[in-house]
């Protein structure tokens, strides 16, 4: 039923069935309050197809041949993104002065360094990484790799064009835009190439397991602020797979809204001097844990 010229009436017996085929096609879970959001934002891909009804756009989803191409479309329409470079200083502080030092005394002959951005949104967090091992001269004796993903194809579209607004720049040193970026034009601000050469971007859906399966044998990985769109079994999945995907001794950052609490007890939350995160144990051979102490 039409609403208004722009919205579709979405009945409460098929947003259930929609919020249960989006989570359990990408994870992220919409509570009942959520229903007015999916309305708003998804009539436009109804009217788009030119369907009269929720109940026609969903039987589109679930048995079209381009239900995959159009699912990616929901996806963007459902989700935000909201970042900036250097966020959360206390854990990077930790990440740059205790992690990454840590790892890289374990590291014996070719050396590099492997890091994943899970949800990394228009590219400042995988960017802000990079700079920081720049800025302490891991590039030159390292192989950095960086991988940023993210489900939302529009937002990986900004990161690798890599331009910023002034505001992507709100707890960021005027010396470091200076160095690591250039004006374009007034008030748009373009990543270099040097940093820009550390990471690569990939759209991503942490429930594909294809394409999961390229990704191994990282050092770190940052999923901050993702997981709590999750519900409680979609969160014990995707943990599993940054388990599987981490080397031994490897180190989990997540959100400070985020915690693995009830979720597993594979990892061992560490405190460190500049905050708490999670590590896969390490293996034989390796240190029992760094310069920190574990919690239960």
């Amino acid at each position: 039923m039409l609403m208004r010229d722009d919205t579709v009436e979405l009945p409460d017996e098929i947003f259930r069935l929609l919020r249960d085929h989006i989570r359990d096609y990408c994870g992220i879970y919409f509570d009942d309050g959520s229903k007015f959001m999916l309305e708003r934002r998804l009539s436009r891909r109804v009217l788009l197809h030119q369907f009269q009804t929720f109940k026609d756009y969903f039987h589109f989803l679930m048995y079209d041949r381009r239900k995959e191409g159009e699912m990616v479309e929901v996806i963007d329409c459902l989700t935000t993104n909201e970042t900036y470079f250097y966020r959360e200083e206390a854990q990077l502080r930790a990440f740059i002065d205790e992690i990454v030092p840590e790892i890289a005394s374990r590291k014996t002959g070719h050396k590099s360094l492997k890091i994943w951005s899970a949800g990394c949104s228009t590219g400042e967090e995988p960017y802000t990484i990079a700079m920081m091992l720049m800025e302490r001269g891991y590039h030159a004796s390292y192989d950095i790799e960086i991988v940023g993903s993210d489900i939302n194809q529009k937002v990986l579209g900004m990161a690798r064009r890599g331009m910023y607004r002034r505001n992507s720049f709100r707890t960021i040193d005027d010396g470091l835009i200076r160095k690591y970026f250039t004006e374009e034009t007034p008030g748009m601000f373009k990543i270099t190439d040097n940093v820009k050469k550390y990471v690569n971007f990939s759209y991503l859906n942490l429930f594909d397991p294809y394409k999961l399966s390229f990704l191994k044998d990282f050092d770190i990985i940052f999923c901050r602020n993702v997981i709590i769109y999750f519900d409680v079994e979609s969160k014990k999945k995707v943990i599993q797979t940054f388990y599987d995907k981490l080397r031994p001794g490897g180190y989990l950052l997540l959100g400070h809204a985020e915690s693995l609490l009830n979720l597993t007890t594979s990892f061992r939350l560490v405190h460190l001097k500049n905050d708490m995160v999670y590590q896969k144990p390490p293996g034989v051979g390796q240190p029992a844990v760094p310069a920190g102490r574990t919690g239960p």
